[in-house]
């Protein structure tokens, strides 16, 4: 199958279920399930603060996302056709991409089949068309994946740049993924021959990586006050502190922390988003009187978190354990305000679980007969994300940018399973006597 003919078919299927939901959500798309991203591009859009708060620049959340939304509500303004056409496009883009990873591990027909198995996720299928962040995580996780295991086959220091800036920018799309660099560069010298080529190779993806992230960092520390990737430490310490294992075991999620939680003294009680509901709430005196010192604030919480798991570590082996089955079980967890009704419980409940479970099984079959260079990166990559739950928090929402290598590990499977099936009922030479 040419790329001729798979793109238009990929791209159909791809298209037609998000367009589906974003015309059944429509109502939804911009009145519920949003996040902080959005808030920053609006507040981008009307004033030229990358904030929440007009003047007010911040560091509160990973930018990658806000970028995406930045031209199109510039462009299009903030409505459900112009985030679901834009969304769906991009999911376009992550299909295309992992039909030309499966055509290096399985072939052309089979990546075909891999990539429609991969967009027709039910849970994708539905978070694609609202706000989410792991949109442009998808791109960049198949991004990733795919030049890595070109510069395997064929060295390349232009494309090793190039793979660090891309593993620079999920870092600007996910905090959690900092390490991916280094585990890309990792991998390429255990694939590569031992020569200087190959360390020039994994330094360039760390290099790329650098040039990448470099810039938010220098604006961070000249706009906000401090060297980082993003100021929330009030995210870690909602998914580490004594509240957390409870909530999550009862079915809540980690925002539902007690309002009598830790604060940091006055002046930086309050966080930019709470700020940011005064602004809303008619109250801009309120909102830029309290606004906090970003970096104070985080360093409050970060040392919350930090101080819980090494004081309590039998708590946080428990928390770790309960995180990993949130990160892996076949249902959906939700994290927020996610939507109920019929058809939307039908799928976390049922839908998501049977399509989940087949997958699991195929691709641990898969992990036996699939080419071992991609078996070993895909398990370095899911092994990461396990990392990451275990340390924060694990949720469906967090696995599903990387469940694209599940697929494919099960592809393989089901490829093996045809030529098993196929050489055994191809007419045997008869014997000469």
């Amino acid at each position: 199958m040419s790329r001729r003919t798979a793109y238009p078919i990929l791209a159909v299927a791809t298209l037609v279920p998000r367009l589906a939901v974003v015309l059944h959500e429509r109502s939804a798309i911009t009145a519920s399930f949003t996040e902080k991203s959005d808030t920053f591009a609006l507040t981008f859009v009307h004033s030229g603060t990358y904030g929440m708060v007009p003047g007010e620049p911040s560091a509160y959340t990973q930018p990658l996302y806000g970028w995406f939304l930045i031209p199109v509500y510039w462009l299009f303004g903030r409505n459900w056709v112009s985030i679901g056409i834009s969304q769906s496009l991009l999911a376009v883009v992550t299909t295309w991409l992992v039909f030309e990873i499966g055509r290096r591990i399985v072939g052309a027909r089979w990546a075909a089949l891999a990539a429609v198995v991969a967009t027709l996720n039910p849970y994708l299928v539905w978070h694609d068309v609202h706000v989410n962040r792991e949109i442009v995580d998808q791109v960049c996780a198949a991004a990733l994946v795919l030049l890595t295991l070109i510069i395997a086959e064929r060295p390349s220091k232009k494309l090793a740049l190039l793979l660090g800036i891309v593993t620079g920018l999920s870092i600007l799309g996910n905090t959690r993924l900092v390490g991916i660099p280094v585990l890309c560069a990792v991998y390429l010298l255990w694939r590569l021959p031992r020569t200087r080529g190959a360390a020039a190779v994994a330094a360039l993806v760390l290099g790329g990586a650098a040039v990448a992230v470099m810039p938010w960092l220098v604006r961070n520390k000249t706009n906000v006050g401090c060297f980082t990737l993003t100021t929330d430490g009030r995210a870690l310490w909602k998914a580490n502190n004594p509240q957390t294992f409870r909530l999550l075991s009862s079915g809540l999620w980690i925002d539902n922390v007690s309002p009598s939680s830790p604060r940091p003294p006055a002046p930086n009680r309050i966080t930019p988003e709470e700020a940011w509901g005064y602004l809303v709430k008619g109250r801009p005196d309120v909102a830029y009187r309290l606004y906090p010192n970003e970096c104070v604030q985080m360093s409050f919480y970060e040392h919350l978190a930090f101080q819980w798991a090494l004081h309590h570590p039998g708590a946080k082996a428990k928390l770790a354990a309960l995180s990993l089955q949130l990160l892996w079980q076949p249902s959906v967890i939700e994290t927020g305000n996610t939507g109920t009704g019929g058809e939307v419980d039908l799928g976390r409940r049922v839908i998501e679980p049977i399509y989940m479970i087949a997958l699991y099984v195929l691709a641990v079959a898969g992990l036996f007969v699939a080419p071992r260079p991609f078996a070993v990166l895909a398990v370095l990559l899911l092994a990461y994300q396990s990392l990451c739950a275990a340390v924060f928090v694990g949720a469906t929402r967090y696995r599903i940018a990387w469940d694209f290598l599940t697929v494919l590990l099960a592809t393989a499977a089901l490829a093996y399973a045809w030529d098993w099936v196929q050489a055994r009922r191809a007419p045997r030479e008869p014997v000469r006597t």
